[in-house]
């Protein structure tokens, strides 16, 4: 799996094209600047954090001469996975696309900026074996300082009650771990009691993602742990995920983990496939 991270401390540099993949991570550290995202003007000053997914909503950017900022960037379905299971990131990626800004205090700052810091060092150390776990872990710490910090942020909902039911009760749904079985949007809509039409129309335009996004991020997790228990054949984990076919199910599997099923699994445990392979392989004569 190869993805790109990116370091800058360039504001203007967030419009490159080769970023619209991506999610960054801005903090502010000194003057003032702004910009446009999702047809809203936004403001920022030292010591605030902008979290953008997709980069290709910005634009408009506007910086004094002595605003510095340091971003870092990197692909939107990598940091994805990285997500914990508890549902935190939902609701905070939903606040998010409504006001990308979150003012922090200047020890949030400084630990944001040591995150920032910790990865722009070992970005060049592709030589390593677990070069993307490495990195993985890195951006996870950067994640949950960013979590701690946008849980303290005071939000007001602007959605109409009956689009702030449709939200929160897609995503219990969700969190209930019937994406095991039942991933499409027709399912949910009709438990919704709306149009599969009305149900991703609002979803994106309350969240800025796909229904499916989130029926897919839900069962990332469940896919991976059952990956990971080798009681269960491809074949039976296809069929306890309601797959129609194990091709079908191969396809899923590559799509969103980036390797077959079959590769996925003998790279959960590298270190014990490498001392079965030294214990039981002999030396040709």
């Amino acid at each position: 799996m190869k993805v790109d991270f990116h370091f800058s401390t360039d504001f203007y540099g967030m419009n490159a094209p080769q970023l619209n993949h991506t999610c960054i991570h801005l903090l502010c550290t000194a003057g003032e600047g702004s910009f446009v995202f999702n047809e809203r003007c936004y403001h920022i000053a030292k010591n605030d954090l902008v979290v953008i997914p997709m980069p290709d909503r910005v634009s408009n950017l506007a910086a004094h001469p002595d605003m510095q900022v340091e971003w870092f960037a990197a692909d939107y379905k990598f940091l994805q996975n990285l997500l914990p299971s508890n549902n935190y990131s939902i609701g905070g990626s939903i606040s998010l696309n409504q006001d990308p800004v979150v003012p922090l205090t200047d020890e949030q700052a400084n630990h944001l900026l040591d995150d920032l810091h910790r990865i722009h060092d070992r970005m060049g150390d592709l030589h390593l074996q677990f070069y993307h776990e490495l990195m993985g872990s890195l951006c996870l710490t950067m994640i949950y300082d960013i979590f701690d910090a946008h849980a303290q942020r005071e939000t007001t909902d602007t959605h109409t009650d009956r689009t702030a039911y449709i939200v929160k009760q897609l995503m219990a749904m969700l969190a209930t771990g019937i994406s095991r079985t039942e991933r499409d949007v027709s399912y949910y809509a009709e438990r919704l009691n709306v149009s599969p039409k009305y149900l991703s129309a609002t979803i994106k335009r309350v969240t800025g993602h796909s229904v499916t996004s989130y029926i897919d991020r839900h069962t990332i997790p469940i896919l991976k742990e059952l990956l990971n228990d080798e009681r269960l054949s491809l074949t039976q984990i296809a069929e306890r995920m309601n797959f129609t076919s194990l091709s079908y199910f191969s396809r899923y599997c590559t799509k969103h983990l980036g390797q077959s099923p079959s590769v996925f699994r003998q790279s959960l445990q590298p270190i014990l496939n490498t001392k079965y392979d030294h214990q039981h392989l002999k030396p040709k004569a």
